[in-house]
């Protein structure tokens, strides 16, 4: 699938970490909590990517078997 969403994804990973960090560093509880968000959606997106990629890896079989 979309290599710029995986990219997107992977961003939204990093950008996660590094808010839960600082909130770790400063104690800003949510800080933390939006970092762990941000993760989990990232997480979710690459998710989504993979079934998309695996739905297409069943579609182009499906057509090379119907040839």
């Amino acid at each position: 699938m979309g290599l710029e969403d995986r990219i997107k994804a992977t961003a939204k990973n990093i950008e996660g970490k590094i808010q839960e960090v600082v909130g770790d560093i400063t104690g800003n509880t949510q800080d933390q909590v939006e970092g762990k968000a941000k993760q989990a959606e990232a997480e979710a997106r690459h998710v989504v990517e993979n079934v998309k990629d695996k739905v297409e890896d069943v579609k182009n079989q499906v057509k090379k078997w119907l040839e």
